[in-house]
């Protein structure tokens, strides 16, 4: 009866293991799509961003990336209504509250660092405050998703997220860029986006 009972308690936890796992594959291939979306649009407001901002030499054009959400969001809601939607599970969960408190610290940060760098007198010391947005956005970007790769064991999201939070700061700091910064979040883009193919793509 006991040998019955250990039986039963094992091909049940089998079966959550296998449910858990069908999940994590379906959640990784629907999330491809979310990823491509927000990958393609960090790409074209930083070159929008970057395009303004390198022709009048202003960096309140760094504003326009309030704007992204805006579009972002309504587009999202838009995919999920037309796609068949995984069931919400814990590990849907646990990755929706990751992006968005990314989203949280995201804004906010960036709206504390930029409101300081127009307080300040000195010019030349509020566009360098005001470029520091850059190293605090890829490494919470990074964190981000990397945990979402963790959450899914999913290499290409965590190889991802380590290539757009290290590989950027490495950019960023060795190469000593301005204006330029904003094509360190094109790379950022162009590689969230890959990644959301790779994730639709993926055999297993």
């Amino acid at each position: 009866m006991e040998l019955n009972e250990e039986l039963t308690a094992q091909q049940s936890l089998d079966l959550i293991t296998k449910t858990l796992n069908n999940s994590r594959r379906d959640i990784t291939r629907d999330g491809g799509k979310y990823f491509i979306l927000w990958g393609i649009l960090l790409a074209v407001f930083s070159l929008i961003v970057y395009a303004l901002w390198k022709s009048t030499g202003r960096a309140e054009w760094n504003f326009l990336w309030f704007a992204m959400p805006l579009v972002g969001y309504p587009l999202s809601a838009a995919l999920k209504k037309r796609s068949e939607s995984v069931p919400d599970n814990l590990v849907s969960e646990l990755i929706s509250k990751t992006w968005r408190i990314f989203a949280v610290f995201a804004i906010s940060v960036s709206a504390l660092i930029m409101l300081s760098s127009f307080l300040i007198k000195d010019k030349l010391a509020g566009m360098f405050l005001s470029v520091s947005i850059t190293p605090s956005i890829l490494m919470l970007f990074g964190i981000s998703e990397s945990f979402s790769g963790i959450l899914l064991k999913s290499p290409i999201v965590i190889a991802g997220g380590l290539v757009v939070g290290i590989g950027g700061l490495l950019v960023y700091y060795l190469s000593g860029l301005l204006v330029e910064q904003m094509l360190i979040f094109t790379f950022a883009g162009i590689v969230l986006a890959l990644t959301g193919v790779l994730m639709k793509n993926q055999k297993n």
